[in-house]
């Protein structure tokens, strides 16, 4: 799988493109050519020696995929074939806004329901950004408690980066909110108690003096939460905690302080007596974006700011050997620990 996990873009596109593939429900079709010699550049001038295509599908056969407007959420559910019920995910993407449905199409075609919440980035009717509550969240989980393809006692949350607080806050203090175990990908654990994601935008946005910049003047982001508040009514209380937790760290993100974060989430555990719940794999040389596995590392990348509503280049850190290495190896991990959890390590679903 080296010729994907190692792609690059051609040197003559845009720089800070982002291999990523939007429509899940389409293949991604590589083409993989020999040339004469070594090309640094200009390879639509020249003819391959020989050509081979391959195709990548996120979604298996029979998987169908359902758009959810209902109840104030909006979101894309994604169910397996079969009769079921299935153990559940809601899945909770990161900062970037919108809908990534890769991971819930990919979670659906392992046998699990998905739900992938659309949460960040909504407008109001004057243009400007709102952030949704906590009642958002909960709504979710219900709606996707109460599905019949769903176990209502097997549902687990995932979140990836921005996604990560609201995951642990919800597992902490929500009560309707109580997942069979949750899975946390390069985020933190710094939201007031009784927060929400206004605060922790709000939190972000008094601290905007701690950017750094590369030397190419791209976004360093991760010293925007440094350091780790000693105060714990600024975190969320570890504690509290009651199902298993799997936290994924690159430990050369730039975007967040995951290392520093898990750290701490570590100590609080073990003060609070809890920390038998946790799972903890820390990935040296891998960044930020850490994804399924076999897709091309991306170092740097654009991102838009959604409350600027402008568009920088964003460092998100990782050495292309560890962090391809790590995405195969947290993937595998990941799919084991929600089959521990949520099928009792069998694949009867009449158990649910």
């Amino acid at each position: 799988m080296g010729l994907l996990w190692s792609m690059r873009p051609v040197p003559e596109t845009k720089p800070g493109r982002r291999f990523q593939k939007n429509n899940v429900q389409t293949t991604v079709k590589v083409v993989i050519s020999v040339y004469e010699g070594h090309l640094a550049n200009g390879f639509k001038h020249h003819t391959p020696i020989t050509s081979a295509s391959v195709e990548r599908s996120s979604l298996t056969s029979g998987v169908h995929r359902v758009e959810v407007i209902e109840e104030g959420i909006k979101g894309t559910l994604f169910i397996p074939p079969g009769s079921g019920p299935f153990p559940a995910v809601l899945d909770l993407s990161g900062g970037l806004g919108g809908r990534d449905e890769h991971h819930s199409a990919l979670l659906a075609s392992h046998g699990y329901v998905s739900l992938a919440l659309e949460y960040i980035g909504f407008l109001n009717a004057s243009g400007k950004l709102e952030h949704v509550d906590n009642t958002y969240f909960e709504t979710a989980f219900a709606f996707l408690k109460k599905h019949p393809k769903v176990c209502p006692d097997k549902v687990a949350v995932m979140g990836m980066s921005f996604g990560v607080s609201v995951t642990l806050a919800m597992a902490a203090y929500s009560e309707i909110i109580q997942p069979k175990c949750v899975v946390c990908v390069n985020g933190f654990h710094i939201m007031p108690l009784d927060g929400s994601l206004a605060d922790v935008y709000a939190a972000l946005q008094q601290n905007v003096d701690k950017i750094r910049y590369d030397e190419k003047m791209r976004f360093i982001w991760r010293d925007l939460l440094l350091p780790i508040p000693d105060d714990p009514t600024k975190k969320v209380e570890m504690g509290k905690i009651k199902c298993p937790v799997l936290l994924i760290v690159g430990e050369d993100d730039q975007n967040w302080p995951s290392s520093e974060s898990a750290t701490d989430m570590k100590k609080m555990m073990e003060k609070a007596g809890n920390s038998h719940l946790l799972t903890l794999l820390s990935y040296p040389g891998a960044g930020h974006l850490i994804e399924p596995p076999y897709s091309p590392h991306v170092r740097f990348s654009e991102f838009k700011l959604l409350e600027a509503k402008t568009k920088v280049m964003m460092v998100w850190g990782g050495e292309t050997v560890s962090h391809s290495r790590a995405q195969e190896n947290s993937w595998q991990k990941t799919l084991a620990f929600l089959e521990e959890h949520l099928y009792d390590n069998s694949r009867e679903t009449t158990r649910c």
